[in-house]
């Protein structure tokens, strides 16, 4: 007895599953870096502005077209909220900054920098409450450096565990390659999040997928994927070459659409498919390198590099697990000739108008 799936159908039901999460990169991540000086502690916070559009009162949305004067007015309001909610305890006493200055980037950030005048003898406690106010899924990289600027702490703050508590007496010469190894540990489980949370690379990837019947050409194809991406993601992170977002994230839903419409005609058999690969994850790379560049991201002894090696290989992981989950699925699929067709015909189908809704809504919104 033959299964035959409705493949258009579930193709359409993958399309509308997606469509409920058509944020493809939501902001989800900020930074706070604490530097300890010899009378004070400084502090720098930067995040996404649509993270505390809800708690800004503006015109527009932060995340939209907005006046420079809209940004400008809304500064004030910024860092008040920031300097309520960054508690600084030195050696147990609690310490209170005044809103310091808010600045913006191009993509669409701000930077906000708070002094605490206390400078710590034994001990530093930092709680971030900002992250109570965001969805549960929000992170924030905490760096504490020294006077030198030597790394003291590296963590990963989240709603749920949004302090951190330094003894400077029981940080010894091991310190840093403890920090190291857990910030590691930190951005290797980020780059696993970010993939499976990337739902436009999930989408190109199962759509340069969809017309392998085996191993060998689904394997050249992860292999291309990984290296154009992990060459453009390191250019990026590394500051070597950078694109701007507002030409990146239209680009790569342009791919999905591409790849789509090549699968409906050209059918399983399309030439040259891992060049088209490596040709299109050159630009899926600087996506990927968005989300630590944006947030100026970086460990405090080897800068860029430890959290560029770890998200890349959290990346690579969690597509690894993707495809071993779904490659089966789709070669029983394209060997079955009553549903070889209409699978990869309605699959594409899928992934192109789910491409053309994210292009039109990168583009215009």
């Amino acid at each position: 007895m033959t299964i035959r799936l409705p493949a258009l159908g579930l193709a359409l039901l993958l399309l509308v599953l997606i469509a409920g999460r058509a944020d493809a990169h939501p902001p989800g991540l900020s930074s706070l870096d604490l530097a300890l000086k010899p009378d004070h502690v400084e502090a720098t916070a930067t995040f996404a502005l649509q993270d505390i559009e809800a708690f800004v009162a503006m015109d527009s949305d932060l995340d939209a077209e907005v006046s420079d004067a809209e940004r400008e007015a809304a500064k004030p309001a910024i860092a008040k909220l920031l300097a309520e909610q960054l508690r600084i305890a030195v050696d147990g006493v609690e310490v209170q900054s005044q809103p310091g200055p808010v600045s913006y980037d191009g993509k669409n950030n701000a930077q906000v920098e708070l002094q605490y005048p206390l400078a710590v003898q034994r001990q530093l406690r930092v709680q971030s409450g900002f992250l109570a106010l965001l969805p549960d899924g929000h992170q924030q990289y905490l760096t504490v450096r020294d006077v030198a600027g030597k790394s003291l702490a590296e963590k990963m703050l989240g709603r749920n565990d949004d302090q951190y508590l330094l003894t400077l007496a029981a940080v010894a010469d091991s310190a840093a390659p403890q920090a190291a190894f857990a910030a590691f540990g930190d951005f290797f489980k980020l780059g696993i999040e970010h993939i499976l949370t990337g739902y436009d690379h999930l989408l190109f990837l199962f759509a340069l997928l969809a017309v392998t019947h085996s191993l060998w050409p689904a394997l050249k194809i992860i292999t291309f994927f990984t290296i154009a991406h992990s060459i453009t993601l390191a250019c990026a992170g590394l500051r070597l070459v950078e694109l701007p977002a507002s030409f990146v994230e239209p680009f790569i839903a342009a791919t999905i659409i591409y790849v789509g419409i090549e699968n409906i005609v050209r059918g399983d058999q399309p030439k040259g498919r891992h060049w088209l690969t490596f040709g299109f994850g050159l630009i899926h790379g600087f996506g990927f390198a968005g989300v630590l560049q944006e947030m100026n991201i970086s460990a405090a002894d080897t800068g860029i590099l430890l959290p560029l090696l770890a998200f890349n290989l959290g990346i690579e992981s969690g597509q690894i697990a993707v495809a071993a989950l779904v490659l089966p699925l789709i070669w029983w699929l394209n060997n079955q000739v009553a549903t070889a067709s209409r699978f990869l015909k309605g699959g594409s189908v899928a992934v192109s108008l789910m491409g053309a809704f994210w292009l039109v809504e990168r583009t215009l919104f």
